[in-house]
């Protein structure tokens, strides 16, 4: 289905012809595409300028289009970063796509617009190595900051077996080689008082109640 006339009819109205392109879909979602230059500029006046606004950002996500075959008249990318937005005026969804390219994407963050795409881009970027210019802490979010990689793209290991054995990073391993484990690192001090755990300097992490058993049964 392609999209809705009067969106199509106010983007065209707004930015002319070429800068936002639909797309039919099998879902009804109104969908268009459009390029990094201008997504800044198309979600501005998607949240603010267009009647019946689109104020909430449902989602943003991205695609590894790498081996895609089937394109089906979209533009060619190696990736695409999706937006769905949410009009409650209209009882609408609206979904926004941008092409990219090169093994390193980029496109700019919107946090100024939707303050919760700050972690959607931080896991867009986790799961796919897509940046966002401008972002105000692009880390992982979901990844242990030592992940070497982005498991959603195509060509990251999907099986354990094909992965080498996780390391520490230095500054995590004592010098006898074993790992370095600090209770102020786990958070609630108080809960880990509450349930009696005891850390050894080797940093390994007992309970109190094991302690007492196994003191009893050596006496």
């Amino acid at each position: 289905m392609i999209a809705n006339a009067t969106i199509r009819d106010d983007l065209r109205a707004r930015f002319g012809e070429g800068v936002v392109t639909p797309q039919a879909t099998r879902d009804a979602v109104p969908t268009f595409w459009t390029d990094g230059q201008h997504l800044h500029d198309v979600l501005r006046y998607l949240k603010h300028e267009v009647a019946q606004p689109y104020r909430m950002l449902y989602d943003l996500t991205a695609i590894d289009e790498r081996v895609r075959q089937h394109r089906d008249g979209e533009p060619t990318s190696n990736f695409t970063v999706v937006y769905h937005l949410l009009s409650f005026d209209r009882n609408e969804y609206l979904r926004i796509k941008v092409p990219l390219s090169g093994e390193t994407p980029s496109v700019p963050t919107i946090t100024d617009l939707w303050p919760a795409a700050n972690w959607y881009e931080r896991e867009a970027w986790d799961m796919f190595g897509v940046e966002f210019d401008g972002h105000p802490f692009l880390q992982r979010i979901l990844m242990p900051k030592t992940w070497v990689g982005h498991p959603l793209r195509k060509d990251h290991p999907a099986r354990a077996t094909e992965i080498g054995p996780f390391q520490q990073p230095p500054e995590k391993v004592d010098r006898a080689g074993g790992a370095s484990l600090s209770p102020r690192g786990l958070g609630d001090e108080t809960g880990i008082r509450r349930f009696g755990f005891h850390f050894s300097e080797r940093g390994a992490a007992t309970s109190g109640h094991a302690r007492r058993d196994s003191h009893c049964a050596a006496t």
